[in-house]
């Protein structure tokens, strides 16, 4: 875990020494049309995996998308050694408010709260995006269940139903 925030921290901070001065070619979030993925890390108790995640922006500051990921390394003492891939799969829908205009950040850097909708739970997830060139950036995420659909859900049935980290990188594939 420690040498996972150690390369994310070099990488970000690398990045960021090496990015160019711009205009509207790295704009975090453009508005309607635009389209974003996100490709990283998945980290929370009792697992991390892969997640990645589709923004289509469909006006100003609003976007619809949906996200997929799964969990590769789960403490299977810790759950019984009970884990199916049914249980380390999970899909879902989503929508997010993007804030970074609306709030006067610089084009590159957006903020974005919003709702999931997922196999597992209903729930909510807070993000910020920072793009360094156009078409490429990074990416860091939280989210966490509102309401889960088995409240007394326990040991395996809690992964990707709890609280959660992300972070990887971002790519505009609008341009």
């Amino acid at each position: 875990m420690k040498k996972l925030f150690l390369v994310a921290a070099i990488a970000v901070f690398g990045f960021a020494s090496a990015q160019e001065t711009g205009g509207a070619d790295n704009d975090a979030f453009r508005g309607a049309g635009d389209l974003r993925v996100n490709l990283g890390a998945n980290i929370q108790s009792g697992g991390t995996g892969i997640v990645t995640s589709l923004d289509y922006g469909l006006g100003e500051s609003f976007s619809v998308g949906a996200q997929a990921g799964y969990l590769l390394g789960v403490e299977e003492v810790l759950l019984d050694g009970k884990v199916k891939a049914e249980h380390r799969f999970d899909v879902k829908a989503r929508a997010s408010a993007h804030l970074g205009d609306v709030i006067g950040l610089p084009e590159n850097f957006d903020i974005y709260p919003g709702l999931n909708l997922g196999l597992k739970n209903f729930g909510g997830h807070a993000g910020v995006r920072y793009f360094f060139s156009k078409g490429f950036g990074v990416y860091s995420e939280v989210q966490f269940p509102i309401a889960r659909y088995n409240k007394s859900a326990t040991s395996y049935r809690l992964l990707n139903n709890q609280f959660a980290f992300m972070l990887g990188a971002s790519f505009d594939l609008g341009r």
